[in-house]
């Protein structure tokens, strides 16, 4: 394994995501929920980084695997955030699909990294 996280398009993807998140956020006065969420947004490419940087395909499989899940439990934080209007639902929408894509290539690279 290489330590080259930044050329991965999931890691450019997911922290794209979470810059927009961010902004979308930045004015929620809700900061329990915005912190949650945030949580979850940065702990997809973070793990993602971090299992490149382990130099172990073990590893970089098993914090994919982590980021995997984060994407679902932020998948899931933004449909109740659009749910209660705190995300017009359009944007919210956008961010399940982002969401959506940034699980396949998890899954895919997850694949690449069991053969």
């Amino acid at each position: 394994m290489s330590s080259n996280f930044e050329n991965l398009d999931v890691w450019k993807k997911s922290c794209r995501l979470s810059v927009e998140l961010w902004k979308q956020l930045k004015n929620c006065k809700e900061f329990w929920l915005k912190e949650q969420i945030l949580r979850s947004a940065l702990s997809i490419p973070s793990n993602i980084a971090e299992g490149c940087e382990r130099n172990s395909k073990a590893d970089f499989r098993r914090f994919n695997n982590i980021a995997k899940g984060s994407s679902a439990e932020l998948r899931t934080q933004i449909y109740i955030v659009a749910a209660t209007n705190v995300l017009k639902k359009s944007q919210a929408m956008k961010f399940i699909d982002d969401l959506k894509s940034i699980t396949k290539m998890l899954q895919s690279l997850i694949n690449s990294l069991n053969r």
